[in-house]
């Protein structure tokens, strides 16, 4: 079938040669900040594609920025690219079987993620230059995503100050506009230092920063209670001290990461944690330092362009998978639970249809979730610049991201398909926004008015660089 709008052509004509970036990408998974190989791939793609490069972007070895296009309205394209630890999964097998034990894995989907952006990107490339219109499209390659930060460093050194407006996607089991909804959060490293003894022959000398920890812990697990509903506070030992119980550990370091639905609400709790920090130290005797490692901002809403995205999304129709598509995601539905299932519905406010394995249909707009928040730094994105999302099916109904599951489905025909899908979704929003200015001017109308009404922090201090 002839596709319906020019842009969808643009993509189709490199669709595989952004599949198979996306597969190399898949193949060689990297952490936050650590994305060396994610990072030249897509740098050689825009090499390719004829992009005019920025390298090390915000002073990041792994961030690339790329652009195309003169004059005009100036449109972003977010792509990430970065993976998880532990996740190292064998793709097309439904049941665990890491290809390396301790290995990482795409368990968040990013390999499609980035690809389909600088798919998009290239598409409204070519678009521009077919069409001799005035307007820049500009790819951002963000590491980092999972914890890093990136996207708020970059928003920090003013690398979305020209923009207009930003475009992004997520793979996920359903498709539709991306609800922004998310927790604004920080991690912020206590390192507590204490003094060492002998365990057993003089306790009494020592000065416990494990003990200190451990206090901290049970002071924070108390504050549960008292915190606003939406708020989490997680935590992970860095440093526990060493694996000698006869000795009295004298330094030990735990991440807390803090999270709340606003920045507001996000620096009263920072500050109710810190009190902790500095209670756990009395107690023990220690002293205690803490070191921000990151931080982002909730998610603004673009109405406008939520409304633009939507008119595209229901314009291409669901994903259009095969049976084999449909049989393998069913393969992977076996190891999931009737709650995990349930909860891509709980996502979009929908009540579950039974027996379906992949999303056929375009979620509303307007729709109440009932499935919990995340953290993301597009959300510092959304603070300088509109910004709008989707969320395009590419794995099976119930799917929960972070696990093998996802990383399983990464090479999929259906991830793929899903993908493509992604790039002409935000390819055509990204036209629809070059032409038509009065768009751009509602959509910048909304993000000002929410900016008068709570201005942006960037929740990362001046001093604090990125951790690479």
């Amino acid at each position: 079938m002839k596709n319906a709008d020019p842009i969808w052509d643009h993509v189709d004509r490199h669709r595989d040669e952004f599949i198979a970036l996306s597969d190399r990408v898949f193949d060689t998974p990297e952490t936050l900040y650590a994305e060396f190989e994610s990072v030249a791939e897509h740098k050689r793609m825009l090499e390719a594609q004829g992009f005019k490069i920025t390298e090390n972007a915000a002073g990041i070895p792994t961030a690339v920025i790329g652009e195309a296009g003169d004059e005009g309205p100036v449109i972003a394209i977010l792509g990430e690219f970065d993976a998880l630890p532990y996740l190292s999964q064998t793709p097309g097998v439904a049941q665990h079987q890491p290809l390396e034990e301790g290995g990482n894995g795409h368990g968040c989907g990013h390999n499609l993620l980035g690809a389909a952006a600088l798919l998009a990107a290239t598409a409204v490339k070519d678009w521009l230059a077919e069409n001799r219109i005035k307007g820049r499209v500009r790819y951002y390659g963000c590491p980092a995503e999972e914890g890093g930060a990136a996207k708020t460093y970059m928003v920090r050194e003013g690398l979305f100050d020209d923009v207009d407006a930003a475009i992004s996607w997520h793979p996920a089991t359903f498709t539709g506009v991306n609800e922004a909804r998310s927790l604004a959060n920080t991690r912020i490293d206590f390192t507590f230092h204490g003094k060492a003894a002998h365990a057993a022959g003089a306790p009494e000398l020592g000065r416990s920063a494990l003990d200190a920890v451990e206090l901290m812990n049970i002071g924070v697990n108390y504050l549960r209670e008292h915190m606003p509903d939406s708020a989490r506070v997680h935590y992970a030992y860095l440093d526990a001290g060493g694996v000698a119980p006869n000795v009295v550990q004298a330094k030990a370091t735990v991440r807390q990461l803090v999270r709340a639905s606003t920045l507001p609400e996000l620096s009263d709790l920072v500050a109710r944690v810190r009190n902790i920090a500095d209670g756990a130290a009395l107690m023990t005797g220690t002293q205690v330092t803490s070191q921000v490692f990151s931080g982002v901002s909730n998610l603004l809403g673009n109405r406008p362009l939520e409304e633009a995205m939507q008119q595209e999304l229901e314009k291409l129709g669901p994903v259009a998978f095969d049976d084999a598509d449909d049989a393998f995601a069913r393969e992977i539905q076996t190891t999931l639970t009737a709650a995990d299932i349930d909860t891509t519905f709980k996502r979009i406010g929908a009540k579950p249809v039974k027996d379906l394995a992949l999303c056929d249909f375009i979620a509303p707009l307007d729709r109440h979730s009932d499935g919990g928040e995340g953290s993301t730094d597009v959300g510092d994105v959304s603070w300088a610049v509109p910004t709008v999302q989707a969320r395009v099916a590419t794995c099976a109904i119930g799917t929960p991201f972070h696990t093998w599951q996802t990383v399983a489905q990464g090479k999929a025909p259906a991830a793929h398909k899903g993908m493509i899908y992604a790039a002409k979704a935000m390819a055509a929003t990204a036209c629809q926004l070059v032409e038509n200015q009065p768009l751009i001017d509602a959509a910048r109308e909304t993000h000002e008015d929410h900016l008068e009404q709570t201005p942006y922090t960037c929740p990362i201090p001046d001093d604090v660089r990125p951790p690479v």
